[in-house]
């Protein structure tokens, strides 16, 4: 939560107390989140505040993954109102989700692979490019001005040095 008047006030000793230890170079390690702006974790789970901190990083990454899911892959729509249809939809959503992260690992450059699956829609498939069909090969000429072009023809480069084994 950010900080309110209630948290504030019953954390008022630890606030000052934590001002005075960083502002006299106490601790080898403080994390700063903004300057006078304090986040803080309320629960009523009793554990170390170590234990804590690690669990709620994780459950927002997963509510990141969430997030994603929705609106990346319209985990959202289930827009039938018989059941059966709504679980296959969900269940090919969830493949199409899994083969996306799938792809992301060996074809996506080092900075593209955390991107959400919008950022990379927009980067390497929502752009305009002319497809030239030769007895050979086929190649795709982008636009001069196109500001993803070397992160596209990366990707393709890394999509043709995979070994794809058949089963």
């Amino acid at each position: 939560m950010k900080e309110n008047a209630i948290l504030h006030d019953r954390a008022s000793y630890l606030i000052d107390e934590l001002d005075e230890i960083t502002k006299n170079n106490k601790v080898d390690y403080a994390v700063v989140y903004g300057e006078y702006m304090y986040t803080f974790i309320v629960t009523n789970m009793e554990s170390s505040p170590e234990y804590l901190i690690k669990f709620y990083c994780k459950r927002g990454l997963m509510e990141n993954f969430i997030k994603e899911s929705k609106t990346g892959f319209d985990f959202a729509s289930v827009s039938s109102h018989t059941r059966v249809v709504n679980a296959n939809r969900l269940q090919i959503h969830a493949l199409a989700y899994n083969i996306f992260n799938w792809f992301r690992r060996p074809s996506l450059s080092a900075n593209m692979r955390k991107q959400r699956i919008d950022t990379v829609r927009l980067k390497l498939l929502k752009i305009a490019a002319r497809v030239i069909r030769s007895a050979r090969y086929i190649t795709f000429k982008l636009c001069s001005s196109c500001l993803y072009k070397d992160l596209f023809y990366n990707t393709l480069s890394n999509i043709s040095k995979l070994c794809i084994k058949p089963v």
